[in-house]
This record gives C-alpha cells, sequence and structure tokens, in this order.
C-alpha cells in the first residue's frame, strides 16, 4: 500500500541532519507495517498530481497556521476535499489534523489559553495515552462527520474520525524526547512560555504511547478503522 505523505512544514534546521524532516519521522514510526511511501513537500508547493497518486495520505505537522495567508494552504485544502471524495483514507496530525478540519468546514483557531508542549495525557476511548505534544491552535468547531475518539481537558477536540474517510490527531506520535528537546531549544524560545518549556523538558524521558498511534495509523489506511 502505497502512502503519499503531505509534508505542511519543516524540523528545525539544527536538528534537521540528525532528526530528519517531517515526512521522515512518519516514516520511521510506520515502518514494519509493509507500506511503501511518497513524499510531497507541499509547504514548497510541491503537489501530487492528485489523490490517485496514492492509496491512502498522511498530513504532517507545521509551525504554520491553518488559517494563516500562505500559498499553500488553499490547494491543500482542496486536495483534502478530493480525496475525502475520492474515498480515499486520510491521515492528519497536528497541523493534518486542523487542516483537514478546517477544510471540511470546522473551525481553528489560536487557543485563548495557550500551548500545549512536551508529554501530554488524553482520555482516548476511555483508555489513558501519554503522546507528546507542541501547538497552540486548535480545532474549536468539528465539521459535519467528525467524532471526538481522544480529548483532556486542555484540548477538546484532540482526536477525530471521519467515519471510513479521515482520522486526525492534535498530538505528535512522531516525535519522541529528543525531537522534542529540540523544538524547545530552537523554536520555543519567545514563543512559548519558559515554564511550558521546562516542564516539556523535564518529561522527555517518561513513556508516551506513539507505538499505539503507530498501529491505530497503520490499522485506518487498511482497514478503516482504529480499533
Amino acid at each position: 500500500m502505497k502512502i503519499g505523505i503531505l509534508q505542511a512544514g519543516h524540523s528545525p534546521k539544527e536538528i534537521l541532519g540528525e532528526a530528519g524532516n517531517y515526512a521522515d519521522l512518519f516514516v520511521t514510526l510506520l515502518q514494519g507495517q509493509d507500506f511503501e511511501f511518497a513524499k510531497y513537500s507541499v509547504v514548497d508547493m510541491q503537489f501530487p498530481s492528485g489523490p490517485d497518486a496514492a492509496d491512502g495520505w498522511l498530513i504532517t505537522g507545521s509551525k504554520h497556521g491553518a488559517y494563516e495567508d500562505h500559498a499553500f494552504i488553499a490547494p491543500l485544502e482542496d486536495l483534502v476535499r478530493d480525496i475525502y471524495a475520492a474515498d480515499l483514507p486520510l491521515v492528519g496530525i497536528c497541523f493534518g489534523h486542523q487542516i483537514i478540519a478546517q477544510a471540511l468546514g470546522g473551525k481553528v483557531e489560536k487557543f485563548k489559553n495557550g500551548w500545549a508542549v512536551g508529554r501530554q495525557t488524553y482520555d482516548w476511548q476511555g483508555e489513558t495515552v501519554h503522546l507528546n505534544a507542541w501547538h497552540q491552535d486548535q480545532v474549536v468547531t468539528l465539521p459535519e462527520g467528525a467524532t471526538v475518539v481522544g480529548r483532556n481537558d486542555f484540548c477538546e477536540n484532540a482526536a477525530l474520525i471521519y467515519g471510513k474517510k479521515a482520522f486526525t490527531v492534535q498530538a505528535h506520535p512522531e516525535f519522541d524526547g529528543a525531537f522534542i528537546t529540540g523544538l524547545a531549544t530552537h523554536r520555543g524560545p519567545g514563543n512559548v512560555p519558559d515554564t511550558l518549556l521546562d516542564a516539556a523538558r523535564a518529561s522527555v524521558n517518561a513513556p508516551v504511547h506513539s507505538d499505539v498511534l503507530a498501529r491505530q495509523i497503520g490499522t485506518f489506511f487498511k482497514e478503516r478503522s482504529i480499533a
């Protein structure tokens, strides 16, 4: 099964060589599940020919806001709607979670209560799941067809499933502790309050459930379910 990865941002240049870029992180996360991958740096206006260029699609995170005026936003929204209409499985992570919701009629905004960075705890359909996060924006109004499957008190719409069409997650299962440290060092200062950066650094060695999300993403691509 061929998965097209739509890269909507770049890793900080200071850790790019060691950590890899955003698309590379998902290749690593999903390894061993019999997928092949094609990468498109949509943030740099590198788009596929259309939805049929892959069997399933994944949109990465980004430092950009889904509601901001960037050249790649409108064509990416068009592609989201085309993939959705073509009934191909679609997965979105962080910015991907947001742009899918926005493209399908939901609302994304800069959250009034600030940032979530580092290890967070979620109610995941009755189970407790820990994942790394790095976001201020949130989906605040759900589009038609979206159901919440993951949440916490800070982020009510932390994971959404759109029937058998899309599965989206606000947190970052592809980010390990070292990557969070890199973000806290190179992208956080001046943007994220120091107290939150300190807390994020303090939690980088605590376990997260990236393996659970890797399985759920893989299952969704293959079976249109996260069970």
